[in-house]
Order: structure tokens, then sequence, then C-alpha cells
């Protein structure tokens, strides 16, 4: 066990012991004064592990048989390192996660990458990573002080509300519930991370001694006995096996199976990075904002940032004219809801990146003789599950776990130990768990971009039925299918193998806690809405509006805003005065109650109307409250010249509860 959480009598805020706090060896005698002397309880079981003293006792054994690892990162074995020498080709992610899995178990291991500076192929194309809990599970089981560091840099998103949303009412189509499946377990919760921030703490715990930075390995020989990897400057190195961690154009695996193609998911994806805080950050992480044969995903990164992907279906090898790439977006999203056009339009045009999207089929063959694959080398997969990152994570643990096994029975036996069949036994068994998850990707893109809202939407010439709002009957059925299979879909992935992982204690963490109206917001859309935090705005449609100032409304259930064509400082409130012929002298009245906000229409001789994120338009009856919600328009006439539209903002005193130093105003 590389580390666990205690509370102790003592001191009340849990205590961080990993194996550097404990001398070389422990004694039975100074773990049992010291548990019943301090008082020690184990912090957050998520199942009944035995006594106290069991737990004690797995910490001594953890100690005792662990290597010592220094605080620059390195470590001193005390015998000496194992006899295995393993050549890794890539520093990304999976190269990095391996090499330190390897080490920990006490191999030599060196690490070629053509630029540690860039993320793989892609470079600056990839933005922050979504690290979830299978593969932070995997990373505590390898080491847990860099785990923690890891967890740390992250954002949590998985202590909110994600799901899927109809691209253009905004309106839910299906919440993930994220969290349970990991508290469940006694893992850690899904986290956003800076690729080039994990890209650093892993380089910085593996030691720069072992990543020979600017080496690209372009050929290698397998005689049977060692392998010898061939650099791109000539040069030749030797060790006993090679993982190829090179990425989607891995050449390891062009050297093992000749060169193929890898296969084009029929999309191309935008991508782009604001400084933007939407009112809802508190209570929803991500949402997938679905279309036909589009859509688009958005998620908190952390520091007043978000994420988004917009992915089209369209031809490989597109070009966009310069400086035209938000530009064609707002071409193409032209229409959806709020929360999408709001986020492009706070992206600054070089911000946003284009790249096409890309995997390989699941193959069989990962590996032969001394060489094996990783990652993306041998199972690339489309981004829509979050889970190429974490797959290549969790391969990582399974072959130095693998390794490890072989060099232990070799040390018993005093037979020379067997690397094939250690390699052979990592893939076999990777294969299913990651066939399964590649096929999911595939799946959630179709599913993601085949979603038709309405009858008519891509029926061409009777595209015209889409204007009559009725349901797809692909919608309704889906959604059927969603509740009964996502709930077990997310259970699985997201659980990996997390109850068997070695060396990792069960147990979640301090900061890992849900909101407790979390399962209510998953069941009430209404709730959720309401525990928006933001200031409520109605902002001028158009520029036929007989009014162009934006109008603030109070959540002070003691203060209405009255709507008329002239000024009622006599009635409490806030008067609001529009200069319309179609405005009556006192039209209507906005009104707050319980975070509900409702418009009455106060038997105007034009009427009030509400345009709602479906499309519909209708009067509202007079003296009766009728409820709105964001992103709908409110007209005051029965022309709609004047007509405001519904914004939920973020003010920069709220944005700095959230985030440090966002100056401008926020809107969703």
């Amino acid at each position: 066990m590389a580390s666990a959480v205690f509370y102790t009598s003592m001191n009340s805020s849990p205590a961080l012991f990993s194996r550097t706090h404990f001398p070389n060896s422990i004694s039975k005698d100074f773990s049992d004064e010291f548990l019943n002397t301090h008082q020690v309880n184990y912090y957050l079981p998520a199942r009944k592990i035995g006594s106290l003293k069991r737990v004690a006792s797995k910490v001594r054994a953890a100690v005792t048989d662990a290597p010592v690892v220094s605080q620059s990162g390195g470590e001193n074995l005390r015998e000496g390192k194992k006899k295995l020498k393993i050549l890794v080709a890539g520093g990304g992610i999976g190269g990095l996660v391996f090499a330190l899995a390897a080490r920990r178990k006490g191999f030599e291991v060196v690490v070629f990458e053509r630029d540690l500076t860039a993320i793989r192929g892609e470079g600056q194309y990839r933005g922050p990573i979504q690290i979830q809990s299978n593969a932070l599970a995997a990373l505590e089981a390898i080491d847990w002080d860099v785990a923690d560091e890891v967890m740390k840099a992250g954002c949590i998103t998985g202590d909110r509300i994600n799901g899927l949303v109809d691209g253009v009412s905004g309106n839910w189509y299906c919440k993930f519930d994220t969290f349970t499946p990991a508290a469940e377990r006694g893992l850690p919760v899904t986290r956003v991370v800076s690729r080039m921030t994990l890209q650093k703490i892993l380089a910085t715990a593996v030691g720069d001694e072992i990543i020979c930075n600017g080496s690209n390995v372009v050929d290698f020989e397998d005689d049977g006995k060692k392998v010898t990897v061939i650099l791109e400057d000539g040069q030749r190195c030797e060790g006993d096996l090679l993982v190829g961690a090179d990425g989607i154009w891995s050449k390891v695996r062009r050297n093992l199976f000749g060169y193929t193609e890898p296969t084009y998911s029929g999309y191309t994806c935008y991508t782009g990075i604001a400084d933007f805080v939407p009112a809802d950050i508190d209570t929803v992480g991500y949402r997938v904002f679905l279309g036909h044969k589009q859509y688009f995903v958005s998620s908190d990164v952390g520091g007043g940032k978000m994420q988004w992907y917009a992915f089209y279906n369209e031809p490989a090898g597109g070009k966009d004219k310069e400086n035209g790439k938000k530009e064609r977006l707002l071409q193409i999203f032209g229409g959806w809801c709020d929360n999408v056009i709001d986020l492009l339009m706070a992206t600054d045009e070089e911000a946003i990146l284009r790249r096409d999207i890309y995997d390989r089929e699941p193959t069989f063959n990962w590996g032969k003789g001394r060489i094996t694959l990783l990652g993306d080398s041998v199972h690339a997969m489309q981004p829509n599950l979050g889970q190429g990152g974490c797959m290549a994570i969790e391969d990582s643990y399974q072959l130095a776990m693998e390794l490890d096994k072989a060099y232990n029975r070799s040390a018993e036996s005093g037979n020379p130990i067997d690397i094939e069949s250690s390699l052979r036994s990592y893939e076999s068994s990777r294969k299913i768990r990651v066939s399964v998850i590649h096929g999911l990707a595939r799946m959630a893109a179709i599913m993601a971009s085949t979603y038709k809202a309405y009858l008519g939407v891509g029926l061409g010439p009777l595209s015209f039925l889409t204007k009559l709002r009725i349901p797809h009957p692909g919608r309704v059925g889906g959604r059927f299918f969603i509740d009964i299979g996502m709930p077990l879909m997310l259970s699985w992935v997201l659980g990996g193998n997390g109850s068997n992982l070695e060396g990792r204690p069960l147990q979640c963490r301090l900061s890992d806690r849900a909101n407790s109206d979390l399962k209510r917001w998953f069941e009430d859309d209404d709730a959720l809405e309401r525990a928006t935090k933001g200031e409520w705005v109605l902002f001028p449609v158009g520029n036929t509006s007989a009014s162009s100032e934006a109008i603030f409304l109070s959540k002070d259930e003691g203060k209405p805003c009255i709507v008329g064509s002239v000024l009622h400082p006599n009635i409490p409130g806030t008067s609001i005065a529009i200069p319309s012929p179609q405005v009556s002298s006192l039209h209507a009245k906005i009104t707050c109650k319980n975070g509900a906000f409702s418009v009455t229409d106060l038997r105007s001789e034009h009427g009030t109307y509400l345009s709602d994120n479906e499309g519909r338009r209708y009067r509202i009856p007079p003296n009766f409250p009728t409820r709105f919600h964001p992103s709908d328009i409110i007209g005051f006439g029965s022309d709609e010249k004047v007509a405001f539209r519904v914004k939920v903002m973020k003010f920069p005193s709220q944005v700095a509860e959230n985030t440090e130093g966002s100056g401008a105003l926020q809107a969703v």
C-alpha cells in the first residue's frame, strides 16, 4: 500500500502518511504502539477492510517490500535494480505512466521521446485531459503521491451534473451520474487537468535522468534475447524489451505489423478554451449538446476557463479561410442554444484550433516477441467517452504488474524471466475491456450526431415538419434505452479494476464530495435551474427593439419589475419605461419567488408574449403569473419589436467565487 489517510485524536485534520514518512523497517511493536497511543481511525473506508491492526500490518508490508522513494522522484532499491532493462518509445502520458509504474517495481527504464514539450504528434491541438475514476485509481496504485499531485492540479467535474442536452433548446436529454460509481467503490472522482501540467508531473516523478528527450525511435531489432532500438540520428540502445507508446502514428506498430491507415471518424473537430464562467458552474461539470451530424461538448477546466469541442460531419482535410474559424462555427451552430453560442462568442479567434478525428480498429495483435504496444499506439479511440488517456493509464498499470509477477516467479524458481509470456498475458488481460470501450466511443459519436429532436430534421424537402415541433420517435425510444443502459455502462467503465488494484486502499478522498442536492438535481430539472447562481437580465433582441437598455431583475420577492410605457414610481419595485405604441401604460409585472421568475400581463392592449427555447411563441393569459426560463424571449406587444432575451449572468464579484481574477461580465 503506497500510503493511507488517517485521522488521529491529536489532530482533527487528516494526515497523509506515505512510505517516505516511515523508517525503512517498521516493527509490529512500533505500529501497535502508534495505533494504541494515537487512537488511529482509518479515514472514509469504502468497505469494511478488517481491523485497524490488519491495516497497520498492510502498511508494514508495503513499507518493507516496496522501494524507498526519494524526495527527488528517483529511488534507491535495497537490493539493487531488478535485472531487466525496459525501453519505452514515447514520452506522452502512456509512456511516462508506464515508466513510472515500472520504476516503482524496481525495473530499469529508458524513455525515448522526440519532443517532451509537445503532446504526441498533435501538440497544441490537445487541450486539458479528462482523467476519470478508473484511471485515477490505477494511478493511485502506481504512485499515491504522484496521483495526489495530479488530483490537486485538476478540476473536479464528477461531483456535479454531467450529461446530454438537446443542442437547439438546451434542455436536458439525459444526465450522467459519474459520482456514485466512484463513491461506491472508494475511487477518486473524475477530474480535468492540463495535459502539459500532467506531463510535467509525470516527467518529474519518472526522473530526467531516464528520459532521452530529442530521441525519436524509428526502428528496432529483436533477436529473441535482446531488443535494440534505432533512433532517428542512427544511435542504438539495447534492452530486454520494448514498449511502443508512441501514439496513433506509432513507428513501433508500423515496424511490427506494417503500415496501416488510421480510420477517419467522419468528423472534423474545432476546439478552444475561453475565459468564461457560466452561471451554472457550481452545478454543471460538462455537457454534450446533441444535433444532426454535429455535436458540441463543453467542460469546466478550472481557473475561470471553459473548454469546448465542436464536431461536424464532413470529409477529412478541410481548411478554413484565414481567421474564419469562429465565423464558420457560428454559421454551423447558428440557431443552437445560448450555452453554445455564448461560449463560442467568448472564445478568441486565435484560440480556436481544428483537427480531424481518427481512431484505429481494435486488433488482437498487440505485440510480438519482446515488443508490445500501449495506449494510442494500439487502440487509439475517439474522444467521446474521455477514455483514451484513461485506457493508457490502465494499460501501464497492468503491464508493470505482469512484468513484476514474471520477475517474482523467476526469482522463486531460479529460471530466467519469461518476458514474452508476461507481455502476452498483459495483452490478453486488456483486449476485451479496451475493445468494448473503443466500440462505445464510436457508438457515442453516432448517437450524438444522428440525434433528431423533431420530426422533419434531416428530411430535406420535408424539413418544414420541424416547425411543428413533433418529437422524433428516435429521441423518445433512445431515451428509454439510455435511461436503462447508461448507469450500467458508466458503472462498468468508471469502476474499472478498482477493487483489485494492488497497493491501493479502498477509499475516497476528503475533497471528493458531491453537493447534498446532487441527487435532487438529477431527478428535477427545475431544482437544478433554481440552484443556478447569477443575476437574471433581459437583453433587447435585434435592432428593432424600442429599448436598447438591458433590464436587470431582482430576486427580492418584494421588488417586482413593472414594465410600461411610462414610469410608475408609486408602485413598489423597479419601474421600467419602454416608449412604444405596442406597450401599454401599465403593461406587465415580473416577479421572483423561490428563485423562479414569472411574468404577468396586466391586461395590456397588445398582450405579452413568451417564446420558449423549444421555439414556441404564445400570448400569456392576463393576470396569471407565467414562468420563464433562461434563453426564453419575452415580447411586450404583438409585433415582436419590443422583445427581450432572458440571460443569467456572472458578475465579476460572483466569478471571483469560482476563480481568481476573471474580469469581464459572463453570460449563460
